[in-house]
């Protein structure tokens, strides 16, 4: 062991009398490690936000979809599927699809709804992992069944199995009178947003066409892609392709509001990231200041049997080392723990009304680990300086007077 690192040891443990200077180390420490989880916790929730919200969308609403322009219908949906599919690379599915807003009855219980008709047969949402009661629509039956939320079912007070009357406007327009279909509620989904829970409904796409008369025409193409950063540059080849009526979207291009809410989430990171090496720092240049000050004496010896301003540097910048490495593994290892707690158990819930989730997510990811990490403990070194120098500047034959 080197003499540095000898002395460094013994500053870093209590003082024999008073025992002060342990207490400040510990509480340096933990400032740092409080600091580190604090952050580490917010960047995992902040990961967990935007996957979930994500995770969600994509499952409602594909990553591109061609719709009618200005909500006309299109017709010969097979043969421009059939094209799109030849002549587009990097497309994983699509499938056609009828949406429009309706009116759904039960009893004396109206409400509107958005519904969605889908072809069972080729089905690329994800609507079925999101089932919490009774069945997803059956591809083997020609019944008119339909899929709501948990929430819409709660306001029509139907379960599983009961009759609902839906209330479709063929093709859009004012002058045709609204036409009505008895559905059997075969299965309640909750996706954890409360705006879906309540609104979104699901049928299959013959009995959605029949609804809103439009006979073999469909509302849009739900399209799904290998890559998802290439989701707009495959969304401008099917306009091309396809060209007018139909008009191609991305999610983030419907969703614009959603996606600028999730990047604004982020904003208050680096602000965040700045107040907690402002605490980091202070904590070290006040403790190693304390040590300073309390060893001005022992410096003064040191310097007088021959220990070099270098050495005397040396010795607090392994302090603050010590101090920073330390607190940075105990707040990985806190931040770890809280995160696991709240993934597996989920003490902390949210309106689901207003963050789109009931609980807070978590995303685990290692390289926030890695950054924080090393931030820390670089700057938490750099404000060590400070102290190491001040001490390296002590005149020995004064602070053998200093009392």
């Amino acid at each position: 062991m080197s003499f540095e690192w000898f002395i460094a040891k013994r500053y870093i443990s209590s003082n024999r009398r008073s025992g002060f200077i342990s207490f400040i180390t510990g509480f340096s420490i933990a400032g740092v490690a409080l600091g580190t989880a604090a952050l580490i916790i917010t960047l995992s929730i902040l990961a967990g936000f935007e996957k979930e919200i994500k995770e969600k969308v994509f499952g409602f609403m594909t990553h591109i979809q061609v719709q009618g322009f200005q909500g006309q219908p299109l017709p010969d949906h097979q043969n421009s599927i059939e094209m799109v599919k030849a002549q587009v690379r990097g497309i994983s599915g699509i499938a056609p699809y009828v949406a429009k807003e309706a009116m759904i009855c039960a009893g004396d219980n109206v409400d509107g709804i958005f519904l969605k008709g889908i072809d069972v047969r080729n089905d690329i949402s994800k609507i079925y992992s999101y089932m919490k009661e009774g069945e997803y629509l059956d591809r083997k039956k020609d019944s008119s069944e339909i899929v709501i939320g948990k929430k819409l079912a709660r306001k029509l007070n139907v379960t599983i199995g009961d009759k609902v009357i839906v209330f479709g406007l063929p093709k859009g327009g004012t002058n045709f009178q609204p036409k009505a279909a008895v559905f059997r509620v075969a299965g309640i989904f909750e996706s954890g947003m409360a705006e879906y829970d309540d609104i979104y409904a699901y049928t299959k796409l013959a009995q959605a066409q029949k609804l809103f008369g439009l006979g073999d025409g469909v509302s849009g193409y739900d399209v799904l892609v290998d890559s998802l950063p290439n989701a707009s540059f495959i969304a401008s080849e099917i306009q091309t392709l396809l060209g007018y009526p139909h008009y191609a979207l991305t999610a983030a291009q419907l969703y614009r509001n959603l996606f600028a809410w999730i990047d604004l989430q982020k904003k208050p990171a680096p602000i965040l990231l700045g107040l907690i090496i402002i605490v980091a720092t202070v904590n070290i240049i006040g403790t190693l200041l304390m040590v300073v000050l309390e060893r001005t004496q022992e410096i003064g010896s040191l310097k007088s049997i021959g220990a070099s301003s270098k050495g005397i540097q040396n010795i607090f910048l392994i302090q603050g080392g010590f101090i920073a490495s330390v607190g940075v593994v105990v707040g990985n290892i806190l931040a770890f723990i809280l995160c696991f707690l709240q993934m597996e158990f989920q003490f902390f819930s949210l309106p689901s009304d207003i963050y789109f989730m009931s609980t807070v997510p978590i995303l685990l990811r290692w390289e926030n680990f890695v950054l924080v990490s090393i931030v820390v403990i670089v700057l938490c070194l750099l404000s060590s300086i400070i102290p190491s120098r001040a001490a390296a500047k002590l005149d020995p034959v004064t602070t053998l007077r200093f009392r």
